[in-house]
């Protein structure tokens, strides 16, 4: 029987639930995992994943045994002094996070055991929001439950090693024991463990998102800028990225970011300054020219084409990023809505991402491969630097497409390649 220690609780099993419930339990830990989406659970029973993160499926199978799927919350708290709530926290429609989900669980824990657990929050909340759900606790007596704030920091596409080989462990808590026990949980990695305040540890999860937002805006003006004066973006990324004060991440020019993370988290921080009484200026401006940058792609494809009506455009890639099959807040979900708004027909493919694209992107026709989704289109847009796109079957493309037109929107491409296969060739910035 494994031992109420030795078992940690994953209260959410979405896509950062279930990276760290496998990720824990590949840390030697014996994982109980609570969804109260029952089909969902069902599935992972039979070993059906949900998601696609490379690597995960193995994970999983490879701790099989150390992992216990349940629909129930007692069970949680029957076998967990820890668990971790990793429920998603959308944007309302103001801005601020929806935390109905997360205050649902709290509300739910009465009843449920006298002894002392451990609710650590693995979930991107407001920056107070510990505090309140510690008033609640205390509202609902009860007092043996401690908080404590362990905010994730996992890229889609690289969420496994992102967990298992960190930057940084940020843990942040009011009661010394209690903080020391969910760090005791990462004892095997090497990376600096930063404890802190929770107030402090909610902040580095915003305001982290939020700077590495600010450098793919900023790198995206200087492209605007590029292009203007015949400079190349991607020279410029790369003679700063060697200034070791800059560094070269998140430098690459394209049609802005999207993803779970990065709009709502710079959004939520925008708005979580002005509920306060401060104006984040350059927060508005980082939205504003993350927004705008579609507009120059569908900007690009009338400087060649003209009026998009009755025009054939085809994107490829779906994705918001390579190696997910991740919708939300995509850059071609907002490019097809504003070619569509302009009377052009869409195709897309994606590699991995069309089994969600039907409910995503209504109104495009959606293609089984390359070759498919460009037959009969006027121009080609990439939007998605899937490593299947590196290289294009250009000569095909070029017999079966109506216009020789190429918008490379990640600048993934090789424009003199591009250019020789006798497609007129634009990049972002180049």
């Amino acid at each position: 029987m494994t031992s109420k220690m030795d078992s940690v609780g994953i209260i959410g099993i979405g896509y950062v639930g279930l990276v760290t419930a496998t990720c824990l339990a590949e840390l030697g830990n014996h994982v109980v995992c609570m969804d109260i989406d029952a089909e969902k659970i069902a599935n992972l029973q039979q070993g059906q994943i949900p998601i696609y993160e490379p690597g995960l499926p193995e994970l999983i199978q490879k701790n099989r045994e150390r992992m216990t799927f349940t629909t129930t919350l007692p069970e949680v708290f029957s076998q967990c002094e820890i668990f971790f709530i990793a429920i998603d926290t959308p944007p309302t429609f103001t801005g601020d996070a929806d935390l109905r989900s997360v205050f649902a669980v709290v509300s739910a824990l009465p009843g449920l055991s006298n002894s002392h657990h451990i609710l650590v929050m693995k979930s991107t909340v407001p920056v107070g929001t510990g505090l309140k759900i510690i008033t609640k606790l205390a509202r609902q007596k009860l007092d043996k439950i401690d908080y404590v704030s362990n905010p994730e920091f996992l890229r889609e596409g690289s969420a496994i090693g992102d967990f298992l080989n960190p930057d940084r462990i940020v843990i942040g808590f009011r009661d010394q024991e209690s903080g020391e026990k969910v760090a005791a949980l990462y004892r095997k990695m090497k990376a600096p463990i930063l404890k802190t305040n929770i107030p402090t540890a909610e902040m580095i999860k915003y305001a982290s998102n939020a700077f590495l937002a600010t450098k793919i805006s900023f790198i995206n003006e200087i492209a605007n800028v590029c292009e203007e004066i015949g400079a190349d973006v991607t020279v410029v990324a790369k003679g700063m990225g060697y200034d070791q004060r800059i560094g070269r991440h998140f430098l690459n020019a394209g049609i802005g970011f999207g993803g779970s993370c990065f709009p709502k988290d710079v959004t939520a921080l925008k708005q979580i300054a002005g509920n306060s009484g401060y104006h984040f200026q350059l927060l508005t401006a980082v939205i504003e020219v993350n927004e705008l940058q579609k507009r120059r792609v569908v900007n690009k494809l009338k400087k060649h084409l003209g009026s998009l009506s009755d025009k054939t455009i085809a994107l490829l890639g779906l994705a918001f990023k390579p190696n997910t099959n991740d919708l939300r807040e995509a850059s071609s979900i907002v490019l097809a809505s504003r070619l569509l708004g302009d009377g052009a027909y869409v195709k897309a493919y994606d590699p991995v991402a069309l089994p969600d694209a039907a409910r995503a992107v209504r109104g495009v026709l959606l293609c089984d491969d390359v070759l498919s989704a460009v037959e009969g289109s006027d121009a080609v847009v990439l939007v998605t630097e899937w490593e299947e796109f590196a290289d294009l079957p250009l000569e095909k493309m070029k017999q079966i497409m109506r216009h020789h037109l190429i918008i490379d929107g990640r600048n993934f491409l090789d424009p003199e390649k591009v250019r020789a296969a006798g497609f007129t060739y634009e990049g972002i910035g180049r």
